[in-house]
């Protein structure tokens, strides 16, 4: 027992020591810190909502055509005794100008029987005149009061009459066979094509060429219900001097160059397209190869262009980045503040690649549209805020709301997942 004695008490003493150490260590062992900063939660892109004017520009695409045009052809038959030069493919012709003769000698010898057609007429009705005088003269000595209408040589005097009037008839359609020997035009334009020579003979109707207009060129736009309502025309739509067309500029491709003209819309079509279901509206360009024409360079027929018509004007809107709108009308808005997640319902007017306009009483101008896409996102969740500066550099509006340095390192998720979202809008890009 002697033995054991001293060994218990080894083993007590062993054990109060280990103890009072374990305790001790407790008490001077440094408490772990309590980070004040919060989780800063899913990081995404936003850039800030403006304010301006919405004006609406329409794009379309066209063939260029001359408003008038039309086929050479006589109204009479003969052999072709003259060509103008000027009536060849591509020529510039004036009004009035003589296109074609036909040989004449025919209709001029037409003219000659007609005159002297209407010198014997002329010649019976004088005569039928004198003796109609007579023949009431005659009368009135004899004291017949109810004589006869043939008795005063009436009908005579009708017929020669009508025997002068029909020869002045003809020496009119003589004449005119005269004058319809020279084919001329009816406008000032160009010649499209031509297939006459001198020789050759045309009966009536033949065509003799193509002509168009160079007053005025027109472009048919086909534009859709959407896009005739952003140019805030109705269907049935004439241009009058009450109501002007929208302005359009023209663009097409000339020798290599890239041409602009100016022109209008006047009108639009009758009626829908059954097969495309478009409205055709109709531009013009007045005198394209002289004022209208872009430093020398005419609008010219079957030139295809692309046209811009100033649409209507919608004033004082908010706008925000296309891909802050989500689920039609609603946008996403970052609070810095709070470093969360709002999702606003707004009045949607217009939305395309390069922005949203929107009406609300909910966002203003300098709030931050979210344009990240966020999974599983609702109303109030946990966000960290970044933009994108011109500059390059990423701006984080979470970490300055809340007050910290920019000098201390950010959590190591929140710029794994920036810098995925950069990455991610970049190949977006490309």
């Amino acid at each position: 027992m002697s033995r054991i004695l001293p060994i218990i008490i080894s083993v007590v003493v062993l054990a109060a020591l280990a103890v009072v150490a374990f305790v001790t260590i407790g008490v001077l062992q440094p408490k772990p810190e309590q980070a004040d900063e919060k989780f800063g939660g899913l990081s995404v892109f936003s850039e800030e909502v403006t304010r301006d004017d919405l004006v609406f520009n329409v794009q379309a695409q066209g063939e260029v055509r001359p408003r008038r045009e039309i086929v050479v052809a006589p109204q009479i038959g003969g052999r072709i005794a003259y060509v103008s030069p000027d009536f060849i493919d591509g020529g510039f012709i004036r009004k009035g100008q003589a296109l074609v003769r036909l040989e004449g000698a025919d209709y001029g010898l037409a003219v000659v029987r007609a005159r002297a057609g209407v010198a014997s007429a002329e010649q019976r009705l004088a005569t039928e005149r004198a003796q109609s005088e007579i023949a009431i003269q005659d009368l009135e000595n004899l004291g017949i009061a109810d004589s006869s209408p043939l008795a005063r040589r009436e009908p005579q005097l009708a017929e020669a009459q009508a025997s002068l009037d029909s020869a002045k008839a003809q020496l009119a359609d003589a004449e005119l066979g005269l004058r319809r020997t020279t084919v001329t035009a009816p406008f000032d334009g160009r010649v499209r094509e031509e297939n006459v020579e001198v020789g050759q003979f045309a009966s009536p109707g033949m065509s003799l060429g193509r002509i168009f207009a160079t007053d005025v060129v027109e472009v048919v736009l086909p534009l859709t219900d959407d896009q005739l309502g952003q140019l805030g025309l109705p269907l049935a739509f004439a241009e009058s001097a009450t109501q002007k067309g929208p302005e359009v500029i023209f663009s097409g491709n000339v020798a290599g160059q890239l041409r602009a003209w100016n022109g209008r819309i006047t009108r639009t079509s009758a009626a829908v397209n059954p097969q495309t279901r478009l409205i055709n509206i109709i531009a013009e360009l007045k005198d394209p190869y002289g004022a209208g024409a872009d430093d020398g360079a005419p609008m010219a027929p079957g030139l295809f262009v692309n046209a811009q018509v100033a649409g209507k004007r919608i004033d004082d809107l908010l706008i925000a980045p296309r891909s802050a709108v989500r689920s039609g009308n609603k946008i996403f808005v970052g609070d810095p503040e709070t470093s969360t997640l709002r999702i606003i319902e707004v009045d949607l007017v217009h939305s395309d690649p390069t922005g949203a306009w929107f009406r609300s009483d909910d966002v203003n101008v300098g709030d931050l549209a979210l344009t990240s896409p966020i999974r599983g996102s609702n109303d109030g969740m946990t966000i960290t805020i970044l933009q994108r500066m011109e500059d390059g550099t990423i701006k984080n509006h979470s970490r300055e709301a809340s007050g910290l340095d920019d000098d201390e390192p950010e959590d190591d998720e929140a710029s794994d997942e920036a810098v995925e979202l950069v990455n991610t809008s970049a190949e977006g890009a490309q």
